[in-house]
């Protein structure tokens, strides 16, 4: 059996405790692109970051901080957590560092990859992402694109997914492990989940390639990192539980070209109305 990891767990800490939640770098996990960790501050709490070789995203996924990347203070955040609105980003290429400093508890997720590009960095607000729909009946969901593929970035894209309970995302399944563009690219890409009930609530994921010769189902709890290396890889969430992921991509092309598990892509043509629960955040 392999050891290569598909989900990475969160640290549990109590409510009013801060510290590191999930951590893991592309060495441990034995990936090619990205490292990941999220954090949750409490009120004055500093953490500063810096990147040397590499370039990074800093979603702010709850609470109000000030952030200075070497360009003055700024105080950002607006929601209280992932389903209470549209997040502030920051993305930070190599050779520079950044501090945030909690004006409330404030939750932050970091990824990195690889990177020597000389890039500027860049804040990137609520006014700034895109949210539309996607998908239909059963199948629909809310898509925010924070850093998408013509933003002037290295590697990274990064992307917010809302799924209402009992709906499907990712879905038709669909892959992107293959580089032969323009019709499907090579993307590692992590889901990192958030539940709106989160000791109750869950997701199921499953993995699995063409050929079946590898078919796993993860439940994905409140915090937990899945990991896609390969294949296709559909999500349904819980009935009741309303699902966030946020996706951080990187590989060799960031076109999301991507193919479409053909045994399933004739139920698009089902699809009539978009779930009315959605927009699950504006």
């Amino acid at each position: 059996m392999s050891t290569i990891p598909n989900v990475v767990h969160s640290r549990s800490l109590p409510e009013a405790q801060s510290g590191e939640l999930l951590q893991f770098s592309r060495e441990s996990v034995q990936w090619d692109w990205m490292s990941m960790s999220a954090r949750r501050q409490n009120p004055g709490e500093s953490y500063t970051s810096s990147t040397n070789g590499e370039e990074a995203a800093f979603v702010l996924l709850g609470g109000r901080c000030t952030v200075n990347w070497g360009e003055g203070s700024r105080s950002i955040g607006q929601r209280k957590n992932v389903f209470d609105g549209l997040p502030y980003c920051l993305y930070l290429p190599t050779n520079h560092s950044v501090t945030f400093q909690a004006e409330t508890v404030c939750e932050i997720a970091e990824c990195r990859v690889p990177s020597q590009a000389k890039l500027q960095p860049k804040l990137i607000t609520p006014k700034d992402v895109v949210s539309g729909l996607r998908g239909g009946g059963n199948a629909s969901r809310q898509i925010v694109d924070i850093i998408r593929p013509e933003f002037p970035a290295d590697k990274l894209v990064v992307i917010e997914v809302y799924t209402p309970g009992g709906n499907w995302s990712s879905f038709p399944p669909h892959k992107h492990d293959v580089h032969n563009p323009p019709a499907e690219v090579d993307l590692d890409e992590i889901y990192y989940y958030r539940i709106n009930r989160p000791k109750e609530g869950f997701a199921l994921q499953r993995l699995y390639s063409p050929d079946l010769s590898r078919d796993i189902t993860i439940r994905a709890q409140d915090g937990d990192a899945v990991l896609v290396r390969s294949g296709f890889h559909p999500v349904v969430a819980g009935p009741g539980y309303d699902v966030y992921y946020l996706n951080f991509l990187a590989g060799t092309s960031r076109t999301l070209a991507v193919t479409e598990d053909p045994n399933h892509v004739w139920l698009k043509s089902t699809w009539r109305d978009t779930d009315p629960r959605l927009p699950l955040v504006r």
